[in-house]
């Protein structure tokens, strides 16, 4: 099938589209919503001004819009007329979304879908938290925290590249903290500096820390796309 795939430059959204292409599927766009603030309930905010950086990494087309208020009314409706104009451009016949858990989430985009007739593919639903972070690793998935907002995940996670350590150590911290280890309700946001699906790699060059007392972003400042 054509498929669309929800974007924001983040481990899942990159590993949902990896998933979907192994099953034989074709992603023909990328699709972006940007928020207007942090606070979006469906949608990912730190670094979504790279996803079209991100895009030409992986060689195909991005399509953005924007998302003028956090109100779940108006971001459903955001989503509504983008997956229409996206779905004229490209005859799309579903979309692909990267929800492990967020039954939210997932029933919110299984409305707009059933609306507009699309199909819509989760293939990361259910996932044991702890194995897909290692899994990702092992597939050669480079993860960079870039904002953190949930008490045990402190300012020296921004920046930092997940390995199999880190995780382990992530795992610790989200059984006596009590935070999502997927980082869905939020606790953390993340993008993938390079991954299988990437036809070029995406150099951090620079970057800043901007820390809030007890959360925090690693706004990149600086990059390039590097050949592989």
């Amino acid at each position: 099938m054509k498929l669309v795939s929800l974007y924001s430059g983040g481990k899942d959204s990159n590993y949902a589209i990896f998933e979907v292409n192994q099953h034989g599927h074709e992603i023909v766009c990328l699709l972006s919503i940007v928020p207007m603030i942090n606070d979006s309930l469906l949608f990912h905010f730190p670094n979504i001004h790279l996803t079209p950086i991100l895009a030409e990494a992986i060689n195909l087309p991005l399509r953005k819009f924007q998302s003028k208020s956090s109100k779940l009314s108006d971001e459903i409706e955001v989503l509504e007329n983008a997956l229409v104009k996206v779905g004229k451009e490209f005859d799309i016949q579903g979309i692909v979304h990267g929800g492990i858990s967020s039954n939210f989430q997932k029933r919110n985009f299984e409305t707009v879908c059933q609306k507009l007739g699309l199909s819509v593919f989760s293939p990361l639903w259910n996932l044991p938290p702890s194995k897909y972070l290692h899994k990702m690793i092992d597939q050669k998935f480079e993860i960079v925290i870039v904002s953190v907002s949930a008490m045990g995940l402190e300012r020296q996670w921004l920046g930092s590249m997940l390995d199999h350590e880190k995780v382990k150590n992530l795992e610790s911290l989200s059984l006596k903290y009590r935070f999502n280890l997927n980082f869905e309700g939020g606790e953390a946001e993340t993008i993938v500096v390079d991954c299988p699906l990437y036809k070029k790699k995406f150099r951090i060059k620079e970057g800043i820390v901007r820390w809030f007392g007890d959360n925090g972003i690693f706004e990149i400042t600086d990059y390039e796309l590097i050949n592989k």
